[in-house]
C-alpha cells in the first residue's frame, strides 16, 4: 500500500515531501495544484509523511474517507506523465 498526498498539499506544495524521498516517487508542483506520489515507485519508508509540514501524507488505507478521491488523483497524475 503506497503513501497519498491529499488534501492539506493544494496550492501549499512546499515540496519537504519531494527532498526526502529516497525512491523519487514524488513529482507535481507548478502548475500542478499540489504534489503527488507514485504508487509504483513508492517504497512505504514513511520518510514523506514524516516531512509533510500540512499532515497531506497518508497511507492509502489510513486516507480519510473525505479524501479517498486523492488516491486516484495521485495514481493518474503519473499514467498521465508517462503517456
Amino acid at each position: 500500500m503506497a503513501y497519498v498526498i491529499a488534501e492539506p498539499c493544494r496550492r501549499q506544495r512546499c515540496a519537504a515531501c519531494y527532498a526526502v524521498c529516497p525512491a523519487e516517487a514524488i513529482g507535481g508542483g507548478y502548475p500542478d495544484p499540489q504534489m503527488y506520489i507514485d504508487p509504483d515507485r513508492c517504497v512505504e519508508c514513511g520518510l514523506c509523511q514524516e516531512a509533510c509540514p500540512s499532515g497531506a501524507v497518508f497511507l492509502e488505507e489510513d486516507l480519510p474517507e473525505a479524501w479517498a478521491e486523492y488516491a486516484r488523483l495521485n495514481r493518474e497524475h503519473f499514467r498521465r506523465s508517462r503517456a
